[in-house]
């Protein structure tokens, strides 16, 4: 969210954001909303004042000036709570508008409507040449009996899966690798984080009201997360941080739900697009600057890097053209593997800044060196999700004779160089 001065002062600035990222806002009923909103709490200020002069003039008046005070005072507080009702009425629009409002893209965010105009910034490893026709991963898994997916299917219903023998083994020691890499690292706290979260972590977020459709809602109201972000962000709602505690960073591990709304007809079959999958997230807050948050985005997502690069997938990195950004992303690099049976990059990660967007709607705050009161900036950015990752690492690593060599960072969790 962000700060109505802010707001007030660089509405041209906001709509034209609005415009690149393709979000549609109507700023100027907020602002009309917001002028009333502050009016009628200015009134409903006075009144309260004059209520509170009338009530100790009551104290000292004598019998005949107190009867007409009471009056007074009656007529008074009709009168405030018939204001105070406009007010709670006007601030509750006025906060529903607020929500809506998109963050600005960085000037370095290309113009672009869908993830087609996103634009790559690099791109490393040799994709293999094969001198056979290459397999899908559905059909590797199921050569191996590796994955079930007819089971899963009915089990769980559309888009599930089982995972088993080495596709479960392979998963573990993925997951061992990159905890083992963070914690060789050094910086990050390790987290398990949990997937059911409350509604006010969503709206913190900016996952709610915009994202409800592609959400998994319980019957107590709550929500189950997509993201370990969610969970890891809301840890410091409504804290005030020390400042020598920054930058603070997280590598949080969590089972993750998405409905995928929207995406009907895509990837309908495998691993790429499923309802339930694992996922350690990077998340850091710092200081209220744009450098540090660049400066730590570039870390961020070269960290994400390295671990495809031990792993010797092929990807590529690419940043978000305006209409693939969040509501609330000021700036957003996608990684994407390689998948030989497609012919071309598949997004497996993505690396975001939001400046205060978030912080200021879950009151996550520090104080700086004069002592004033700011908003910490946060970042994310997925560290690696199963299964999805699966599909480069077995697509690449086929043989002719239809084996799938290990990668050699994941043989000592699996115990084997070839499945």
């Amino acid at each position: 969210m962000l700060d109505i001065k802010f707001i007030r002062e660089n509405a041209d600035l906001i709509k034209a954001g609005a415009a690149k990222k393709h979000i549609a806002v109507d700023l100027d009923k907020l602002l009309a909303v917001d002028e009333k909103r502050r009016a009628l709490l200015a009134e409903v200020e006075r009144m309260r004042a004059k209520q509170n002069e009338v009530s100790d003039s009551v104290v000292k008046a004598g019998a005949a000036e107190k009867e007409n005070l009471i009056s007074q005072m009656r007529t008074l507080k009709e009168t405030l709570g018939a204001k105070e009702k406009e007010l709670e009425e006007a601030t509750r629009e006025w906060q529903l508008l607020m929500v809506q409002v998109p963050n600005i893209p960085d000037p370095s965010v290309p113009e672009g409507g869908s993830d087609e105009q996103n634009m790559e910034v690099r791109a490393w490893g040799i994709k293999p040449e094969f001198t056979f026709t290459p397999k899908n991963h559905i059909e590797l898994m199921q050569t191996h009996d590796m994955a079930d997916f007819e089971r899963g299917a009915k089990v769980s219903g559309f888009r599930g899966y089982f995972l088993k023998n080495d596709g479960a083994l392979l998963s573990h020691a993925i997951w061992q690798f990159v905890l083992n890499h963070f914690v060789k690292k050094g910086g990050f706290v390790p987290m398990l984080v949990p997937s059911l979260v409350k509604r006010v972590a969503f709206l913190g977020t900016g996952y709610l009201p915009q994202g409800e459709e592609d959400l998994y809602k319980t019957q107590d109201g709550d929500f189950l997360a997509g993201t370990g972000e969610v969970a890891s962000m809301a840890y410091y709602m409504n804290e005030v941080l020390p400042k020598k505690s920054l930058p603070l960073k997280m590598i949080a591990f969590s089972p993750c739900f998405r409905r995928e709304a929207g995406s009907h007809g895509k990837d309908t079959k495998g691993l790429m697009r499923v309802h339930e999958f694992f996922k350690f997230e990077q998340v850091a807050l710092c200081e209220a600057s744009h450098e540090e948050s660049v400066k730590l985005h570039e870390e961020l997502t070269r960290n994400a890097e390295d671990l495809l690069q031990e792993l010797e997938l092929p990807y590529r990195v690419v940043i978000n053209c305006g209409g693939d950004l969040g509501l609330g992303q000021v700036k957003k690099y996608d990684i994407e593997a390689w998948v030989p049976s497609e012919n071309k990059y598949r997004e497996t990660h993505s690396s975001s800044y939001f400046h205060d967007f978030q912080t200021r709607r879950l009151n996550i705050r520090y104080r700086d060196g004069d002592g004033n009161l700011q908003y910490v900036h946060s970042l994310n950015n997925t560290a690696l999700a199963t299964p999805r990752i699966l599909i480069s690492i077995l697509e690449n690593n086929q043989q002719e004779d239809g084996s799938i060599k290990v990668p050699k960072v994941l043989q000592p969790f699996l115990g084997k160089d070839k499945i």
